[in-house]
């Protein structure tokens, strides 16, 4: 009678073990970006979109703001298995990812317009045939292009674009590094984060960033003019290792699947627009003077960067022609 009462209560357990919910499979994601960008507040929704989907069985934990590992460490984090997802930006690695920076060349962009929406949809419509290789190790979850960068001064007018010559100008990337240059300026490399005091401090004269960045990292009060149209935009990631989808049941994997991608994508690039136009709002409230290029500056400036178009394709391989008419028309 004993064995079968223990049989029973066994069974009785056993049963209420096979019914219980699963553990939470929980996916670390890091960045270097701060709590108050767009792309963590973004990324933050995406985990609550995740948590409420799977009911409470697929959760995101962020690390925001550098906590696993500096701004140009971010890609290899995840695939070194650190974190499972990284949001990370190619410009802090140069050379690593030429195919992808060619959708950061100056003054170029989808033919449909040069909005972060528009061009986040379509650079991460191209990226399993193009990018995938650049990226290897990793699903890329979708692609982010920034509203374009505009160059913002501490103190210089740049109405006459001859004023900046010999400026200091912060930058990340090659391709802005040869921007800067073109420009008659020079590239100081500075990290985000330290941009401000950079400023302050006039180490640097200026530094090139979307305006919604500028609010992001606080940088209106040292900030006097900035100049439009942004001459051109970053390229971020957004990847997860092979190795952490597949530990994921088939059920989680169709979730990433589902809710990432190119409308994904989109729907980010769509609040990054909303927050460039706060972003100019903070600058104009700060007391920023924006200045506005004529057309004719603009022709002569796609002149000015018609090399460095040119370089960066041969150093992006065979396939860049083709890859860059494809995004552009």
């Amino acid at each position: 009678m004993r064995n079968l009462k223990t049989m029973a209560a066994a069974g009785v357990l056993m049963a209420g073990m096979l019914t219980s919910p699963a553990m939470a499979e929980t996916l670390k994601v890091t960045t270097f970006l701060p709590p108050v960008h767009t792309f963590v507040k973004a990324i933050n929704a995406w985990g609550e979109e995740l948590a409420n989907k799977s009911g409470g069985e697929l959760e995101l934990q962020l690390f925001p703001a550098s906590q696993l590992g500096p701004a140009p460490r971010q890609f290899d984090i995840v695939r070194s298995g650190v974190a499972d997802i990284a949001i990370f930006l190619h410009a802090v690695t140069p050379g690593r990812f030429p195919m992808t920076e060619l959708a950061g060349l100056p003054l170029t962009h989808p033919s449909a317009g040069d909005s972060s929406a528009i061009a986040s949809r379509r650079l991460t419509e191209l990226a399993p045939e193009y990018l995938a290789a650049e990226h290897e190790g990793t699903r890329i979850l979708w692609m982010a292009v920034t509203p374009p960068l505009k160059i913002n001064l501490a103190n210089t007018d740049p109405t006459d674009l001859g004023n900046l010559k010999g400026l200091r100008l912060r930058y990340a990337g090659s391709t802005w590094q040869q921007i800067v240059e073109a420009l008659g300026a020079s590239p100081v490399p500075v990290p985000p984060a330290e941009t401000g005091e950079a400023l302050s401090k006039g180490i640097v004269d200026g530094a090139t960033f979307p305006f919604e960045a500028t609010m992001a990292f606080d940088l209106g009060p040292v900030i006097k003019y900035s100049m439009e149209p942004g001459l051109a935009s970053a390229t971020f990631a957004v990847v997860m290792s092979n190795a952490a989808y597949d530990r994921l049941s088939p059920e989680m994997q169709k979730l990433i699947d589902e809710t990432t991608g190119p409308d994904r994508a989109a729907w980010f690039g769509g609040l990054w627009d909303e927050g460039e136009d706060h972003g100019r709002k903070y600058m104009v409230d700060s007391g920023v003077n924006i200045v506005s290029l004529n057309d004719a500056q603009v022709e002569s400036l796609q002149e000015t960067f018609a090399s460095i178009v040119e370089s960066s394709k041969e150093n992006a391989g065979d396939k860049a022609s083709v890859f860059l008419e494809t995004y552009t028309k």
